[in-house]
């Protein structure tokens, strides 16, 4: 265990690069409820950003029901929860996915994060501090709804991108996470994903619909930051825990993915916190 995180350390480091080191930017995928996709569509789109050259870690924070794992079809010996009770060191429990994707898991026992003593917390923020320069960005897969862990986790990072379907129920839960998150702060950049369309037409009239509501009622814009096709691949590749941009590179949800990155890589960046930043945030909010 020493050795290997000793190595994955050491690779991590040396990819650091030459002049500068990176400007680490903390991502949230979220959703109003479970069911709608959110951790398959974080793991392909963090998997998508590396197809274009991008360092990135996936940090499951989905409190209690982590599946990064199973999605990818691993099972880690140590996560979040097993760092804190053992001692050990954040590379201990880092792991390395296909094509370099970084992720780490949560763990069921991670649930008592912001009720841990204060030796516990100064740990896990002392160990994530590590990773700041190191990627470019850190996905976190949160857990669906409006749980207080959710909320922190939401209100710290740099950008929100909340996911959907084209269900009335997933649309009316998803309004619910904006208007919770608005109350708590109006500054909060947020993105719609539609996910599981059957038609692109349909996914521009969701969004546009959601966008109205949002604008009516809380003041809020909600940029669109793409749609997903409902693919049948899809599913497939998860009964396989292969990726499904890996599983199957030339299908409509792979095409609307890779697209649905690039543009997320061109828009503007008004700020970056960084890692110590969001720990910071999560701590007073």
């Amino acid at each position: 265990m020493v050795d290997q995180a000793k190595q994955l350390r050491d690779k991590v480091l040396k990819q650091k690069f030459k002049k500068d080191r990176r400007q680490t930017r903390i991502l949230a995928v979220t959703s109003g409820k479970g069911g709608v996709g959110k951790s398959n569509f974080a793991l392909n789109f963090a998997l998508s950003l590396v197809a274009q050259n991008k360092k990135v870690l996936i940090f499951d924070v989905d409190l209690g029901f982590a599946n990064i794992d199973v999605l990818l079809g691993r099972s880690p010996e140590e996560s979040i929860a097993s760092m804190l009770e053992k001692g050990l060191s954040i590379w201990d429990i880092i792991e390395e996915g296909p094509n370099g994707l970084l992720f780490i898991s949560g763990g069921t026992g991670f649930n008592d994060l912001f009720q841990m003593d204060e030796s516990k917390l100064n740990k896990f923020f002392e160990e994530l501090s590590q990773i700041q320069g190191l990627v470019d960005y850190i996905i976190l897969d949160t857990g669906a709804g409006l749980s207080y862990e959710n909320l922190r986790f939401i209100l710290a990072a740099d950008d929100v991108v909340l996911v959907t379907t084209p269900e009335p129920t997933s649309i009316t839960d998803a309004y619910s996470v904006v208007k919770m998150v608005h109350s708590r702060d109006q500054n909060v950049h947020m993105k719609l994903v539609v996910n599981q369309c059957t038609s692109d037409k349909e996914g521009v009239q969701t969004a546009e619909n959601f966008k109205k509501v949002t604008e009516q009622f809380l003041s809020k814009q909600i940029g669109t930051l793409g749609f997903i096709p409902n693919d049948p691949n899809v599913p497939a590749a998860v009964k396989k825990q292969i990726p499904f941009t890996l599983a199957y590179p030339g299908t409509q949800a792979t095409r609307a993915m890779q697209k649905l990155a690039g543009e997320f890589l061109e828009l503007p960046v008004p700020y970056k916190l960084g890692i110590k930043g969001f720990l910071l945030k999560m701590l007073f909010k």
